[in-house]
């Protein structure tokens, strides 16, 4: 009868030492693998509300001026959204700068800017605690984009530390309007370029740092051109 023989402890220690690398190059790449999934996760919902909020900003800004009775005295004090402006000229664009814009719009087409909610409509880039707030109708601005107290965030908002501004202001030949005619030259405005420059609250697993993303978009208030 034949002697049947075990495997020897050299044997068993070397089937262990392979078993113990391939258990190691599975757990790796699980790891790995699900890094990069928060990573992916954490961009796309970034991406999603950020491009969001540039739609919105750019729809309601398209509807600057807009005017349809032709009134006179309507554009609002952006100050108070009572009182009439000083400066009708200005129309439904009352404030202009590169990191603030009020837009006005008679929406219910009753001759009066202000009887009804969104008609008066501020966006400020708080760039100190990076994020975009909105107001409508004077009613207080609150977080629009970033940061909300008490509540975990999404994205941080970094054009000031990109140095990008947020809004950028062309005449009808399609030349920039200085910063510096602000606001004297809304009444020139033909385009504004919104330009949402954000990165991701979290870090990111794989990378140790965070991602960023640029979404620009360009605007026709085509309401501001026509005489009113």
């Amino acid at each position: 009868m034949k002697n049947i023989k075990g495997f020897t402890l050299i044997e068993i220690l070397s089937a262990l030492f392979v078993g113990l690398i391939l258990l190691g190059a599975v757990y790796i790449s699980m790891v790995s693998g699900q890094k990069s999934s928060v990573s992916i996760e954490r961009k796309t919902v970034a991406h999603q509300e950020a491009r969001a909020v540039l739609e919105i900003l750019a729809t309601e800004v398209a509807m600057a001026s807009f005017n349809p009775n032709f009134a006179s005295n309507v554009w609002r004090n952006p100050g108070d959204c009572v009182n009439i402006s000083a400066n009708q000229a200005y129309k439904g664009i009352q404030v202009a700068t590169a990191n603030s814009i009020t837009v006005e719009m008679d929406i219910l087409e009753s001759s009066v800017v202000g009887d009804s909610p969104n008609e008066v409509i501020g966006y400020v880039y708080d760039f100190a605690n990076e994020r975009v707030t909105r107001e409508a109708n004077c009613s207080g601005a609150i977080p629009f984009l970033g940061d909300v107290p008490g509540n975990a965030r999404s994205v941080r908002v970094i054009n000031n530390t990109l140095g990008i501004p947020m809004f950028r202001y062309f005449d009808g030949l399609g030349n920039e309007i200085a910063a510096g005619t602000l606001p004297a030259a809304i009444p020139n405005i033909r385009r504004i370029e919104i330009t949402l420059a954000v990165e991701t609250e979290e870090v990111t697993p794989d990378t140790g740092t965070r991602r960023r993303m640029i979404y620009s978009t360009s605007v026709i208030p085509r309401n501001h051109a026509i005489s009113q």
